[in-house]
């Protein structure tokens, strides 16, 4: 299982430290919460956070975009570091334009369903994109328990990307621990993001290779896919 720490749960007064410390404990990714206050009901980080925190880690930034115009700030969060970009069915944004701007920046594309959206929403759409992130808790808030009920989704989708031969990351967030992180490796993750079960751990490096046991899976398509 690749592991991708939400920063969203660290020490925000000391957040470059934080990130040291998780590439030290081993994460894979860094997770970058992204929230407008409009899209969700919080307000969290934007670019010039990200842009700072940049030259201090060499593990790629997984960006999640939770804001209601996702295409107007592909640009700002692609020139912040982003190496993917992901971002939700459910805004406002034309989906497509939005992949055709991430793509034409370099950065790996990425869609995101919410509990309420059904995996179908992004079918038309995995040819195109490198991840697909299931959300297992609303998003919008850190510390929510996990919703088991959404792995069916990542079965769905597995299937999907198999039918059609398609190289597609398959990402949960919400919840995850390691009471929870067995489940959605059985459903199909790939990778789990993970903050308050890595951030208030009392060893996080230990968190992070239990997380990693949870499945056998090697990292040769998130090295293609992200690594490149």
């Amino acid at each position: 299982m690749i592991v991708a720490p939400s920063l969203l749960s660290c020490n925000f007064a000391n957040m470059a430290e934080e990130v040291i410390r998780i590439e030290r404990a081993g994460a894979d990714l860094v997770h970058l919460d992204v929230m407008d206050g409009h899209f969700v009901p919080n307000i969290t980080i934007g670019p010039g956070i990200i842009k700072s925190l940049r030259p201090i880690t060499r593990l790629p930034f997984d960006v999640h975009l939770m804001i209601e115009h996702p295409l107007k700030y592909v640009d700002d969060f692609a020139d912040a570091g982003a190496d993917i970009i992901t971002f939700h069915v459910e805004a406002a944004s034309d989906i497509d334009k939005t992949i055709d701007k991430i793509v034409s920046r370099g950065v790996v594309p990425g869609l995101v369903i919410k509990p309420k959206t059904p995996a179908s929403a992004v079918f038309s759409y995995l040819d195109r994109v490198g991840m697909v992130l299931v959300m297992t808790v609303e998003p919008g808030f850190g510390g929510q328990s996990f919703m088991a009920d959404m792995m069916p989704k990542l079965v769905e989708l597995r299937a999907e990307c198999a039918r059609r031969g398609l190289d597609v990351l398959l990402e949960v967030d919400g919840g995850i621990s390691e009471k929870t992180v067995f489940a959605a490796a059985e459903a199909g993750a790939d990778i789990c993001v993970s903050g308050t079960g890595i951030f208030k751990a009392k060893d996080a490096s230990q968190a992070i290779t239990i997380l990693r046991n949870s499945d056998n899976k090697d990292h040769s398509l998130f090295d293609r896919i992200i690594r490149k």
